[in-house]
């Protein structure tokens, strides 16, 4: 692992989260859930989905099996997509959890080849990791190998100009406002090829 590695911040992003099992969903009580989280009555989530009231109601208390027209509609009504319908919430989810971080009040992470301020750090069982890096390095030469780690990854660069060497493609040359979501698994590393440290945001997703 290369010390520019942000496996030590994934890392230190799990510490504190678990496991948790799968649980079986009952689609009447997920959709019931879903409308009682927006305060609405069976008439309002019925007009807001196109659906009878007697309809919404007996999918709810699990008396009939609705249609896939019948889902669209649902999951129209609730500003949701069809797969969220079955995606049950995780045991223990907080809802409305918010982290601010101020300008430069984040935790430093200063490697040989990049300052990683992880963002949003108070924040436990996160499924993504935002940090700004300032990138220090300026040629592969720095670098022990790649880099590579689970998860996905989404990239924006802030200032300067960087170079992004990905395993399986050419280097690409970025400037401020571009953007880059790669898999994470794939061999990748940053380069700042401009007169100063260019600086970046990265988000990697954690689950």
């Amino acid at each position: 692992m290369s010390e520019g590695d942000p496996k030590s911040l994934i890392k230190i992003a799990r510490e504190n989260g678990q496991d948790g099992e799968i649980e079986a969903l009952n689609l009447g009580e997920r959709v019931r859930d879903l409308r009682k989280a927006r305060d609405w009555t069976l008439e309002q989530a019925a007009k807001q989905a196109g659906l009878a009231r007697s309809t919404l109601s007996k999918i709810e208390n699990g008396q009939m099996s609705p249609t896939y027209d019948a889902l669209k509609k649902l999951a129209t009504g609730l500003e949701i997509s069809v797969p969220q319908l079955f995606t049950p919430p995780k045991r223990d989810q907080i809802n409305g959890r918010l982290a601010v971080t101020k300008n430069g009040n984040g935790q430093q992470q200063a490697t040989a080849t990049y300052e990683h301020e992880l963002l949003a750090e108070t924040l436990t069982k996160k499924q993504m990791l935002p940090y700004r890096a300032r990138v220090r390095a300026r040629s592969m030469d720095e670098f022990d190998g790649w880099v590579r780690h689970d998860g996905e990854e989404f990239l924006y660069v802030l200032t300067g100009v960087i170079q992004l060497y990905t395993e399986f493609y050419e280097p690409i040359e970025m400037r401020r406002g571009d953007s880059a979501y790669y898999d994470a698994t794939m061999g990748h590393n940053v380069v700042s090829i401009s007169d100063e440290d260019a600086t970046i945001l990265w988000v990697t997703s954690l689950a």
